[in-house]
């Protein structure tokens, strides 16, 4: 090959590399599977997944008026249903295994981008006793979370997002697929009862003392609470946060039982609880006394995680006012969970445990 032919040769191919480069910048920006730059295309489907890639572009860029978020605890919320009741234009931005922080940082951008008349967002008992830092993930795609153009790079020329993402948006739509609906959104489903929280629960063998509540750990769920919460709350006057403990199973409450921690969740509830009712804007919501949910062990995939048709009840009761928590009865329900779970028959639970130990 002669230096003449080699070196156009290696423009050749240079220029080659790079139209295939910028063709795909292109795309990715004008389809935009994650909705880092704008709301899904007219027209066009989207397939909806992975969280933490998709939930701060729908905060930012989708049109709404009503959000459901929290946990993995909300996934198999419908937002059909919120509509329906509340006559809303909901979205769904629920993260698996969050902190209060991660889903409050999203709900700064989708309150700061709409004007949202309700949220709903369940309060996980697991995370009240935390620093209001706390991430459940090591590492996130930061790159999709500020306004550096410049590290876009990780977006537009990601393998990952071009082949899951983008490709997959484009044979959707080439195989006449609907986008993915929010009451799809993050749902599952799954094995329930016994033999799936058997895999994941074991009881604790020795009953320990009870914990003494002393309040020295107070400063921790106070500083969560204002940070995560309060703050969001107050911010945002004309949003009505609908707000709800996540009601876990019996064994939840048999394993605070036995390990000597009852007393000290229902410290952390009694603060929140006080904290949450000061704000105006907040209705605050408690299902615990609704014992034939946390009785039943077929509702649930371990001992946190219900099915959607507790989820369905949920929704139904918020929107009756069922369960409401008042500055007149939070102490009356907290006094009526210590002295259920304190002497609730826990053994009761096990029937047909033995097959699946």
């Amino acid at each position: 090959m002669t230096e003449v032919k080699g070196k156009k040769w290696f423009l050749s191919t240079l220029a080659a590399i790079l139209g295939v480069l910028f063709l795909i910048l292109i795309t990715m920006v004008i389809v935009d599977p994650y909705f880092h730059y704008h709301a899904p295309l007219k027209g066009m489907s989207y397939r909806l997944y992975s969280e933490r890639y998709i939930n701060r572009g729908i905060a930012k860029n989708f049109e709404f008026d009503a959000v459901i978020t929290g946990t993995s605890m909300n996934q198999n919320f419908k937002t059909s249903q919120m509509d329906e009741l509340f006559g809303t234009n909901s979205v769904k931005l629920t993260f698996a295994g969050a902190g209060f922080q991660e889903i409050r940082q999203n709900l700064e951008v989708a309150l700061s981008n709409n004007e949202v008349k309700y949220v709903l967002w369940g309060i996980d008992y697991l995370g009240l006793y935390r620093e209001h830092y706390w991430k459940g993930y090591d590492s996130y795609p930061d790159y999709l979370y500020d306004n550096n153009i410049f590290n876009d790079v990780s977006y537009v020329f990601n393998k990952t997002i071009l082949f899951e993402g983008l490709v997959n948006t484009i044979l959707m739509n080439i195989q006449g697929e609907e986008s993915t609906t929010f009451d799809e959104y993050s749902s599952w489903e799954g094995e329930t009862g016994w033999p799936a929280i058997s895999r994941f629960y074991q009881r604790r063998e020795e009953i320990m003392p009870m914990a003494e509540v002393d309040g020295a750990e107070d400063w921790v769920i106070r500083d969560n609470i204002t940070k995560n919460i309060v703050k969001l709350v107050n911010s945002y006057p004309d949003t009505e946060f609908l707000l709800f403990y996540t009601p876990y199973s019996a064994l939840y409450w048999e394993d605070l039982y036995r390990s000597g921690l009852l007393e000290k969740q229902l410290s952390y509830e009694k603060m929140t609880s006080e904290m949450l009712l000061e704000c105006e804007n907040v209705k605050l919501y408690s299902f615990v006394q609704e014992t034939e949910l946390a009785d039943d062990l077929t509702k649930f995939r371990d001992k946190e995680h219900y099915t959607a048709d507790i989820n369905e009840d949920i929704m139904n009761w918020i929107h009756e006012d069922k369960g409401r928590i008042t500055k007149d009865n939070y102490m009356d329900i907290i006094a009526w969970e210590r002295e259920h779970y304190m002497n609730y028959d826990y053994d009761q639970l096990y029937v047909g445990y033995e097959e699946y130990k």
